[in-house]
Protein backbone atom coordinates (compact mmCIF):
# COMPACT_ATOMS: atom_id res chain seq x y z
CA UNK A 1 0.00 0.00 0.00
CA UNK A 2 1.28 3.42 -0.98
CA UNK A 3 0.38 6.35 1.25
CA UNK A 4 1.27 9.57 -0.54
CA UNK A 5 -0.44 12.08 1.72
CA UNK A 6 1.89 15.07 1.31
CA UNK A 7 2.34 17.59 -1.45
CA UNK A 8 5.65 18.86 -2.79
CA UNK A 9 5.82 22.65 -2.39
CA UNK A 10 8.87 24.91 -2.33
CA UNK A 11 11.32 22.01 -2.32
CA UNK A 12 9.77 20.05 0.57
CA UNK A 13 7.06 17.49 1.24
CA UNK A 14 4.36 19.30 3.20
CA UNK A 15 0.97 18.49 4.70
CA UNK A 16 -2.15 19.70 2.86
CA UNK A 17 -4.05 22.65 4.29
CA UNK A 18 -6.89 20.19 4.98
CA UNK A 19 -5.48 16.74 5.69
CA UNK A 20 -8.89 15.13 6.21
CA UNK A 21 -9.65 14.69 2.51
CA UNK A 22 -8.06 11.56 1.03
CA UNK A 23 -8.75 9.29 -1.93
CA UNK A 24 -8.14 5.59 -2.40
CA UNK A 25 -6.26 4.82 -5.61
CA UNK A 26 -7.71 1.66 -7.14
CA UNK A 27 -5.62 -1.00 -8.85
CA UNK A 28 -7.71 -1.71 -11.97
CA UNK A 29 -6.49 -5.33 -12.18
CA UNK A 30 -7.80 -6.21 -8.71
CA UNK A 31 -10.40 -3.51 -8.00
CA UNK A 32 -8.71 -3.15 -4.58
CA UNK A 33 -7.09 -0.08 -3.08
CA UNK A 34 -3.39 0.25 -3.92
CA UNK A 35 -2.84 3.31 -1.75
CA UNK A 36 -4.06 6.75 -0.80
CA UNK A 37 -3.41 10.35 -1.74
CA UNK A 38 -4.50 13.60 -0.16
CA UNK A 39 -6.93 15.71 -2.13
CA UNK A 40 -5.82 19.29 -2.45
CA UNK A 41 -7.72 22.55 -2.40
CA UNK A 42 -7.45 26.05 -3.80
CA UNK A 43 -5.43 26.97 -0.71
CA UNK A 44 -2.84 24.29 -1.53
CA UNK A 45 -2.66 25.54 -5.11
CA UNK A 46 -2.16 29.08 -3.87
CA UNK A 47 0.78 27.99 -1.71
CA UNK A 48 2.34 26.15 -4.63
CA UNK A 49 1.82 29.03 -7.07
CA UNK A 50 3.37 31.50 -4.63
CA UNK A 51 6.40 29.21 -4.28
CA UNK A 52 6.72 29.02 -8.07
CA UNK A 53 6.33 32.79 -8.39
CA UNK A 54 9.04 33.40 -5.78
CA UNK A 55 11.42 31.01 -7.55
CA UNK A 56 10.84 32.47 -11.02
CA UNK A 57 13.12 35.56 -10.93
CA UNK A 58 16.13 33.44 -10.04
CA UNK A 59 15.45 30.34 -12.13
CA UNK A 60 14.37 32.28 -15.24
CA UNK A 61 17.79 33.94 -15.40
CA UNK A 62 19.86 30.77 -15.08
CA UNK A 63 22.19 30.07 -17.96
CA UNK A 64 21.61 27.48 -20.65
CA UNK A 65 24.62 25.63 -19.26
CA UNK A 66 23.01 25.51 -15.82
CA UNK A 67 19.78 24.11 -17.24
CA UNK A 68 21.66 21.58 -19.36
CA UNK A 69 23.41 20.36 -16.22
CA UNK A 70 20.08 20.13 -14.39
CA UNK A 71 18.45 18.07 -17.14
CA UNK A 72 21.47 15.77 -17.21
CA UNK A 73 21.16 15.25 -13.46
CA UNK A 74 17.43 14.48 -13.79
CA UNK A 75 18.14 11.95 -16.56
CA UNK A 76 20.74 10.22 -14.38
CA UNK A 77 18.30 9.98 -11.47
CA UNK A 78 15.47 8.83 -13.75
CA UNK A 79 17.55 5.93 -15.07
CA UNK A 80 17.94 4.68 -11.50
CA UNK A 81 14.17 4.76 -10.94
CA UNK A 82 12.85 3.21 -14.17
CA UNK A 83 11.86 -0.08 -12.45
CA UNK A 84 10.03 1.86 -9.72
CA UNK A 85 8.31 4.05 -12.28
CA UNK A 86 7.18 1.08 -14.38
CA UNK A 87 5.84 -0.77 -11.34
CA UNK A 88 3.88 2.29 -10.22
CA UNK A 89 2.31 2.75 -13.66
CA UNK A 90 1.25 -0.90 -13.78
CA UNK A 91 -0.30 -0.61 -10.34
CA UNK A 92 -2.14 2.66 -10.89
CA UNK A 93 -3.48 2.25 -14.44
CA UNK A 94 -3.02 -1.41 -15.39
CA UNK A 95 -0.37 -1.30 -18.11
CA UNK A 96 1.19 -4.74 -18.70
CA UNK A 97 4.65 -4.97 -17.15
CA UNK A 98 6.46 -5.03 -20.51
CA UNK A 99 4.53 -2.03 -21.83
CA UNK A 100 5.09 -0.14 -18.58
CA UNK A 101 8.83 -0.77 -18.71
CA UNK A 102 9.60 -0.41 -22.42
CA UNK A 103 7.08 2.26 -23.43
CA UNK A 104 5.32 4.00 -20.57
CA UNK A 105 8.34 4.57 -18.28
CA UNK A 106 10.73 4.81 -21.23
CA UNK A 107 8.84 7.80 -22.66
CA UNK A 108 9.68 9.83 -19.57
CA UNK A 109 13.39 9.63 -20.20
CA UNK A 110 12.89 10.05 -23.95
CA UNK A 111 11.24 13.46 -23.42
CA UNK A 112 13.98 14.54 -21.02
CA UNK A 113 16.65 13.58 -23.53
CA UNK A 114 14.80 15.34 -26.36
CA UNK A 115 14.54 18.55 -24.31
CA UNK A 116 18.24 18.32 -23.47
CA UNK A 117 19.15 17.92 -27.15
CA UNK A 118 17.01 20.89 -28.17
CA UNK A 119 18.26 23.10 -25.35
CA UNK A 120 21.93 22.69 -26.25
CA UNK A 121 21.40 24.34 -29.65
CA UNK A 122 18.32 26.50 -29.06
CA UNK A 123 18.54 30.18 -30.03
CA UNK A 124 16.86 32.32 -27.40
CA UNK A 125 18.01 35.53 -29.14
CA UNK A 126 18.09 36.60 -32.76
CA UNK A 127 19.21 39.98 -34.07
CA UNK A 128 17.28 41.42 -37.03
CA UNK A 129 18.81 44.67 -38.14
CA UNK A 130 18.90 46.96 -35.12
CA UNK A 131 16.25 44.91 -33.26
CA UNK A 132 16.92 41.99 -30.96
CA UNK A 133 14.21 39.32 -30.85
CA UNK A 134 14.33 37.62 -27.45
CA UNK A 135 12.49 34.49 -26.33
CA UNK A 136 11.93 34.58 -22.57
CA UNK A 137 10.30 32.07 -20.18
CA UNK A 138 6.60 32.77 -19.92
CA UNK A 139 6.51 32.52 -16.12
CA UNK A 140 4.61 30.23 -13.76
CA UNK A 141 3.04 27.31 -15.60
CA UNK A 142 0.11 25.18 -14.48
CA UNK A 143 0.41 21.62 -15.78
CA UNK A 144 -2.61 19.30 -15.68
CA UNK A 145 -2.00 15.74 -16.87
CA UNK A 146 -4.07 12.57 -17.50
CA UNK A 147 -3.92 8.93 -16.41
CA UNK A 148 -3.51 7.03 -19.69
CA UNK A 149 0.20 7.71 -20.33
CA UNK A 150 0.91 9.31 -16.97
CA UNK A 151 4.65 9.97 -16.92
CA UNK A 152 4.80 10.55 -20.68
CA UNK A 153 2.42 13.47 -20.32
CA UNK A 154 4.20 14.81 -17.25
CA UNK A 155 7.59 14.65 -18.92
CA UNK A 156 6.53 16.24 -22.20
CA UNK A 157 5.38 19.30 -20.24
CA UNK A 158 7.88 19.51 -17.38
CA UNK A 159 11.01 18.90 -19.49
CA UNK A 160 10.52 21.86 -21.88
CA UNK A 161 9.26 24.05 -19.03
CA UNK A 162 12.45 23.41 -17.07
CA UNK A 163 14.59 23.80 -20.19
CA UNK A 164 13.15 27.21 -21.03
CA UNK A 165 13.46 28.60 -17.49
CA UNK A 166 9.87 28.38 -16.28
CA UNK A 167 8.60 27.42 -12.84
CA UNK A 168 5.52 25.27 -12.42
CA UNK A 169 2.75 23.55 -10.48
CA UNK A 170 1.73 20.04 -11.55
CA UNK A 171 -1.63 18.41 -10.95
CA UNK A 172 -1.48 14.80 -12.16
CA UNK A 173 -4.56 12.66 -12.54
CA UNK A 174 -5.93 11.59 -9.19
CA UNK A 175 -6.67 8.21 -10.78
CA UNK A 176 -2.99 7.54 -11.52
CA UNK A 177 -0.91 9.70 -9.17
CA UNK A 178 1.82 7.28 -8.05
CA UNK A 179 4.10 7.88 -11.02
CA UNK A 180 3.91 11.64 -10.43
CA UNK A 181 5.19 11.19 -6.88
CA UNK A 182 8.13 9.12 -8.12
CA UNK A 183 8.77 11.77 -10.79
CA UNK A 184 8.86 14.40 -8.04
CA UNK A 185 11.29 12.34 -5.99
CA UNK A 186 13.55 12.14 -9.06
CA UNK A 187 13.51 15.92 -9.54
CA UNK A 188 14.19 16.52 -5.86
CA UNK A 189 17.14 14.11 -5.85
CA UNK A 190 18.51 15.77 -9.00
CA UNK A 191 18.64 19.13 -7.27
CA UNK A 192 15.82 21.08 -8.90
CA UNK A 193 15.81 24.39 -6.96
CA UNK A 194 13.09 24.91 -4.37
CA UNK A 195 9.89 26.34 -5.81
CA UNK A 196 10.74 25.59 -9.44
CA UNK A 197 8.64 22.42 -9.50
CA UNK A 198 5.62 21.87 -7.23
CA UNK A 199 3.11 19.01 -6.97
CA UNK A 200 -0.47 19.22 -5.70
CA UNK A 201 -2.80 16.22 -6.02
CA UNK A 202 -6.54 16.58 -6.39
CA UNK A 203 -9.55 16.63 -8.68
CA UNK A 204 -10.06 18.73 -11.79
CA UNK A 205 -13.04 20.74 -10.52
CA UNK A 206 -11.06 21.83 -7.44
CA UNK A 207 -7.30 21.76 -7.93
CA UNK A 208 -7.44 21.91 -11.73
CA UNK A 209 -9.86 24.82 -11.67
CA UNK A 210 -7.77 26.64 -9.07
CA UNK A 211 -4.66 26.29 -11.23
CA UNK A 212 -6.30 27.39 -14.47
CA UNK A 213 -8.00 30.39 -12.87
CA UNK A 214 -5.15 31.54 -10.61
CA UNK A 215 -4.06 35.10 -11.52
CA UNK A 216 -0.39 34.30 -10.81
CA UNK A 217 -0.32 31.40 -13.27
CA UNK A 218 0.89 32.70 -16.64
CA UNK A 219 0.00 29.69 -18.78
CA UNK A 220 -1.78 26.39 -18.35
CA UNK A 221 -0.98 23.23 -20.29
CA UNK A 222 -3.72 20.62 -20.18
CA UNK A 223 -3.99 17.11 -21.59
CA UNK A 224 -7.29 15.28 -21.30
CA UNK A 225 -10.79 15.17 -22.73
CA UNK A 226 -12.18 17.89 -24.95
CA UNK A 227 -14.97 18.45 -22.45
CA UNK A 228 -12.50 19.12 -19.63
CA UNK A 229 -10.30 21.20 -21.92
CA UNK A 230 -13.20 23.55 -22.57
CA UNK A 231 -13.58 24.06 -18.81
CA UNK A 232 -9.87 24.79 -18.44
CA UNK A 233 -10.07 27.42 -21.18
CA UNK A 234 -13.18 28.92 -19.64
CA UNK A 235 -11.52 29.17 -16.22
CA UNK A 236 -8.39 30.69 -17.74
CA UNK A 237 -10.18 33.31 -19.84
CA UNK A 238 -10.68 36.03 -17.18
CA UNK A 239 -6.91 36.29 -16.62
CA UNK A 240 -6.08 36.05 -20.35
CA UNK A 241 -3.39 33.46 -19.72
CA UNK A 242 -2.03 31.26 -22.46
CA UNK A 243 -3.85 27.93 -22.73
CA UNK A 244 -2.22 24.93 -24.38
CA UNK A 245 -4.43 21.87 -24.88
CA UNK A 246 -3.92 18.33 -26.11
CA UNK A 247 -7.39 16.85 -26.19
CA UNK A 248 -9.42 13.99 -27.64
CA UNK A 249 -9.16 12.13 -30.91
CA UNK A 250 -10.97 9.81 -33.28
CA UNK A 251 -8.13 9.16 -35.64
CA UNK A 252 -8.70 7.77 -39.16
CA UNK A 253 -6.49 5.01 -40.53
CA UNK A 254 -6.77 5.14 -44.32
CA UNK A 255 -5.71 1.85 -45.91
CA UNK A 256 -5.36 2.50 -49.63
CA UNK A 257 -6.38 -0.05 -52.31
CA UNK A 258 -2.77 -1.01 -53.10
CA UNK A 259 -1.75 -1.56 -49.45
CA UNK A 260 -0.45 -4.86 -48.11
CA UNK A 261 -3.68 -5.71 -46.31
CA UNK A 262 -2.23 -8.36 -44.03
CA UNK A 263 0.41 -5.98 -42.76
CA UNK A 264 -1.66 -2.79 -42.66
CA UNK A 265 -4.81 -4.23 -41.07
CA UNK A 266 -2.89 -6.22 -38.47
CA UNK A 267 -0.84 -3.15 -37.54
CA UNK A 268 -4.03 -1.07 -37.35
CA UNK A 269 -5.73 -3.51 -34.97
CA UNK A 270 -2.63 -3.65 -32.78
CA UNK A 271 -2.43 0.14 -32.78
CA UNK A 272 -5.91 0.36 -31.30
CA UNK A 273 -5.49 -2.46 -28.78
CA UNK A 274 -2.16 -1.21 -27.42
CA UNK A 275 -2.50 0.25 -23.91
CA UNK A 276 -6.03 -1.21 -23.81
CA UNK A 277 -7.11 1.38 -26.37
CA UNK A 278 -6.40 4.21 -23.94
CA UNK A 279 -4.42 6.46 -26.27
CA UNK A 280 -5.79 9.73 -27.63
CA UNK A 281 -4.06 9.17 -30.98
CA UNK A 282 -5.15 5.53 -31.45
CA UNK A 283 -6.21 4.70 -35.06
CA UNK A 284 -9.78 3.87 -34.03
CA UNK A 285 -11.46 4.41 -37.43
CA UNK A 286 -10.02 2.07 -40.08
CA UNK A 287 -11.05 3.04 -43.62
CA UNK A 288 -10.75 0.25 -46.19
CA UNK A 289 -11.95 -0.39 -49.77
CA UNK A 290 -15.47 -1.84 -49.81
CA UNK A 291 -14.35 -4.24 -52.52
CA UNK A 292 -11.95 -5.88 -50.05
CA UNK A 293 -14.08 -5.63 -46.90
CA UNK A 294 -14.49 -9.40 -46.39
CA UNK A 295 -10.73 -9.92 -46.62
CA UNK A 296 -10.11 -7.05 -44.20
CA UNK A 297 -12.57 -8.40 -41.64
CA UNK A 298 -10.96 -11.84 -41.72
CA UNK A 299 -7.54 -10.33 -41.02
CA UNK A 300 -8.95 -8.04 -38.31
CA UNK A 301 -10.74 -10.98 -36.67
CA UNK A 302 -7.49 -12.94 -36.47
CA UNK A 303 -5.61 -9.95 -35.07
CA UNK A 304 -8.32 -9.32 -32.49
CA UNK A 305 -8.40 -12.94 -31.41
CA UNK A 306 -4.61 -12.89 -31.04
CA UNK A 307 -4.86 -10.01 -28.58
CA UNK A 308 -4.72 -11.66 -25.18
CA UNK A 309 -6.19 -10.00 -22.09
CA UNK A 310 -5.13 -10.64 -18.55
CA UNK A 311 -3.33 -9.64 -15.38
CA UNK A 312 -0.57 -7.11 -16.17
CA UNK A 313 2.02 -9.51 -14.77
CA UNK A 314 0.81 -12.46 -16.87
CA UNK A 315 2.41 -11.59 -20.19
CA UNK A 316 -0.97 -10.77 -21.76
CA UNK A 317 -1.06 -8.28 -24.64
CA UNK A 318 -3.32 -5.88 -22.77
CA UNK A 319 -4.39 -5.40 -19.19
CA UNK A 320 -7.50 -3.79 -17.74
CA UNK A 321 -8.84 -0.35 -18.52
CA UNK A 322 -8.26 2.19 -15.81
CA UNK A 323 -11.48 2.33 -13.79
CA UNK A 324 -15.00 1.11 -13.25
CA UNK A 325 -16.37 4.31 -14.79
CA UNK A 326 -14.24 3.81 -17.90
CA UNK A 327 -15.25 0.15 -18.14
CA UNK A 328 -18.94 1.03 -17.99
CA UNK A 329 -18.56 3.76 -20.62
CA UNK A 330 -16.82 1.34 -23.00
CA UNK A 331 -19.47 -1.34 -22.43
CA UNK A 332 -22.27 1.10 -23.21
CA UNK A 333 -20.59 2.12 -26.47
CA UNK A 334 -19.99 -1.49 -27.51
CA UNK A 335 -23.68 -2.17 -26.91
CA UNK A 336 -24.54 0.98 -28.88
CA UNK A 337 -22.51 -0.30 -31.84
CA UNK A 338 -24.50 -3.56 -31.83
CA UNK A 339 -27.78 -1.68 -31.43
CA UNK A 340 -27.00 0.64 -34.37
CA UNK A 341 -26.31 -2.28 -36.69
CA UNK A 342 -22.53 -2.53 -37.02
CA UNK A 343 -21.17 -6.04 -37.65
CA UNK A 344 -19.53 -7.43 -34.51
CA UNK A 345 -16.41 -9.13 -35.87
CA UNK A 346 -14.77 -10.10 -32.60
CA UNK A 347 -15.22 -9.29 -28.91
CA UNK A 348 -18.37 -7.67 -27.61
CA UNK A 349 -19.84 -6.69 -24.25
CA UNK A 350 -18.86 -8.17 -20.90
CA UNK A 351 -15.58 -9.32 -19.41
CA UNK A 352 -13.34 -11.85 -21.16
CA UNK A 353 -13.90 -15.42 -20.04
CA UNK A 354 -12.15 -16.27 -16.78
CA UNK A 355 -11.67 -12.64 -15.72
CA UNK A 356 -14.44 -11.95 -13.25
CA UNK A 357 -12.55 -9.32 -11.28
CA UNK A 358 -10.74 -6.33 -12.72
CA UNK A 359 -11.78 -3.82 -15.38
CA UNK A 360 -11.05 -6.05 -18.36
CA UNK A 361 -12.59 -5.45 -21.78
CA UNK A 362 -12.78 -7.89 -24.69
CA UNK A 363 -10.72 -6.71 -27.69
CA UNK A 364 -13.57 -5.67 -29.96
CA UNK A 365 -13.74 -5.03 -33.70
CA UNK A 366 -16.79 -3.75 -35.56
CA UNK A 367 -17.07 -4.05 -39.35
CA UNK A 368 -19.17 -2.25 -41.96
CA UNK A 369 -19.54 0.78 -39.74
CA UNK A 370 -20.80 4.00 -41.26
CA UNK A 371 -19.54 7.36 -40.10
CA UNK A 372 -22.86 8.43 -38.61
CA UNK A 373 -22.81 5.63 -36.00
CA UNK A 374 -21.98 6.53 -32.41
CA UNK A 375 -18.93 4.25 -32.36
CA UNK A 376 -17.54 6.16 -35.37
CA UNK A 377 -18.15 9.58 -33.83
CA UNK A 378 -17.34 9.33 -30.12
CA UNK A 379 -13.97 8.71 -28.54
CA UNK A 380 -14.39 5.32 -26.84
CA UNK A 381 -10.95 5.16 -25.17
CA UNK A 382 -10.95 1.40 -25.01
CA UNK A 383 -9.86 -1.59 -27.16
CA UNK A 384 -12.59 -1.04 -29.75
CA UNK A 385 -12.00 -0.59 -33.49
CA UNK A 386 -14.54 0.59 -36.07
CA UNK A 387 -13.90 -0.47 -39.69
CA UNK A 388 -15.56 1.70 -42.35
CA UNK A 389 -15.70 1.11 -46.10
CA UNK A 390 -15.13 3.47 -49.02
CA UNK A 391 -15.47 3.18 -52.79
CA UNK A 392 -12.96 5.83 -53.89
CA UNK A 393 -9.90 7.42 -52.32
CA UNK A 394 -11.68 10.76 -52.54
CA UNK A 395 -14.50 9.33 -50.42
CA UNK A 396 -11.96 7.96 -47.93
CA UNK A 397 -10.45 11.41 -47.46
CA UNK A 398 -13.89 12.93 -46.96
CA UNK A 399 -14.83 10.35 -44.32
CA UNK A 400 -11.46 10.69 -42.61
CA UNK A 401 -11.94 14.44 -42.21
CA UNK A 402 -15.61 14.13 -41.19
CA UNK A 403 -14.93 14.39 -37.45
CA UNK A 404 -14.74 17.18 -34.88
CA UNK A 405 -11.30 15.87 -33.94
CA UNK A 406 -7.95 16.20 -35.68
CA UNK A 407 -5.21 14.83 -33.46
CA UNK A 408 -3.68 12.10 -35.61
CA UNK A 409 -4.21 10.17 -38.84
CA UNK A 410 -2.65 7.15 -40.51
CA UNK A 411 -2.15 6.19 -44.17
CA UNK A 412 -0.92 2.90 -45.61
CA UNK A 413 -0.20 2.10 -49.24
CA UNK A 414 2.44 0.95 -51.73
CA UNK A 415 2.44 4.01 -54.00
CA UNK A 416 4.53 6.42 -51.93
CA UNK A 417 3.42 9.47 -53.89
CA UNK A 418 -0.26 8.65 -53.39
CA UNK A 419 0.32 8.01 -49.67
CA UNK A 420 1.92 11.44 -49.37
CA UNK A 421 -0.86 13.13 -51.35
CA UNK A 422 -3.55 11.62 -49.13
CA UNK A 423 -1.59 12.66 -46.03
CA UNK A 424 -1.44 16.25 -47.27
CA UNK A 425 -5.24 16.41 -47.35
CA UNK A 426 -5.93 14.97 -43.90
CA UNK A 427 -6.85 17.54 -41.26
CA UNK A 428 -4.74 16.26 -38.39
CA UNK A 429 -1.75 17.47 -36.41
CA UNK A 430 0.29 14.33 -36.96
CA UNK A 431 0.02 11.87 -39.87
CA UNK A 432 1.80 8.50 -39.74
CA UNK A 433 2.71 6.88 -43.06
CA UNK A 434 3.05 3.10 -43.37
CA UNK A 435 3.44 2.44 -39.63
CA UNK A 436 6.52 4.64 -39.24
CA UNK A 437 8.35 4.69 -35.92
CA UNK A 438 7.73 7.47 -33.37
CA UNK A 439 9.88 10.60 -33.69
CA UNK A 440 10.58 12.40 -30.41
CA UNK A 441 11.34 15.61 -32.29
CA UNK A 442 8.11 15.59 -34.31
CA UNK A 443 5.49 18.05 -33.03
CA UNK A 444 2.49 16.43 -31.33
CA UNK A 445 -0.87 18.15 -31.12
CA UNK A 446 -4.14 18.53 -32.92
CA UNK A 447 -6.42 20.44 -35.24
CA UNK A 448 -10.03 21.38 -34.47
CA UNK A 449 -11.38 20.05 -31.15
CA UNK A 450 -8.23 18.02 -30.51
CA UNK A 451 -6.61 21.12 -29.07
CA UNK A 452 -4.09 23.83 -29.86
CA UNK A 453 -0.35 24.23 -29.63
CA UNK A 454 2.26 21.50 -29.91
CA UNK A 455 4.33 19.28 -27.64
CA UNK A 456 7.55 17.26 -28.20
CA UNK A 457 10.93 18.47 -29.42
CA UNK A 458 11.67 22.08 -30.27
CA UNK A 459 8.01 22.89 -30.95
CA UNK A 460 7.30 22.31 -27.26
CA UNK A 461 9.67 25.12 -26.29
CA UNK A 462 7.49 27.71 -28.03
CA UNK A 463 4.59 26.96 -25.68
CA UNK A 464 6.68 28.07 -22.67
CA UNK A 465 8.26 31.18 -24.17
CA UNK A 466 7.18 34.78 -24.70
CA UNK A 467 8.64 36.80 -27.57
CA UNK A 468 10.08 40.25 -26.83
CA UNK A 469 11.29 42.71 -29.46
CA UNK A 470 14.03 45.08 -28.25
CA UNK A 471 14.16 47.94 -30.77
CA UNK A 472 17.35 49.95 -31.08
CA UNK A 473 19.38 47.16 -29.55
CA UNK A 474 22.16 47.80 -32.05
CA UNK A 475 23.09 51.17 -33.63
CA UNK A 476 21.41 51.73 -36.96
CA UNK A 477 23.73 51.36 -39.92
CA UNK A 478 24.23 54.62 -41.81
CA UNK A 479 23.76 54.55 -45.55
CA UNK A 480 26.98 54.97 -47.55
Amino acid sequence: MRDYLKFYINGAWVDPVDSSRTLDVINPATEASAGRISMGSAADVDRAVKAARAAFPSYSTTSVADRVALLEAIIAEYKNRIPDMAAAITEEMGAPATLAQRAQAAMGIAHLQAALTVLKDYHFQEQRGSTMIVKEPIGVCGLITPWNWPVNQIACKVAPALATGCTMVLKPSEIAPFSAVIWTEILHAAGVPAGVFNLVNGEGPTVGAAISSHPEVDMVSFTGSTRAGIEVARNAAPTVKRVHQELGGKSPNVILPDADLQKAVTAGVRGVMNNSGQSCNAPTRMLVPNSRMDEVLAIARAAGEATTVGDPASGATIGPVVSDAQWKKIQSLIEKGIEEGADLVVGGPGRPEGLERGYYVKPTVFGRVNNTMTIAREEIFGPVLAILGYDTVEEAIRIANDTPYGLAAYVSGTDVEQVRQVASRLRAGQVNLNSSAPDMMAPFGGFKQSGNGREWGDHAFAEFLEVKAVLGFAPATKAA
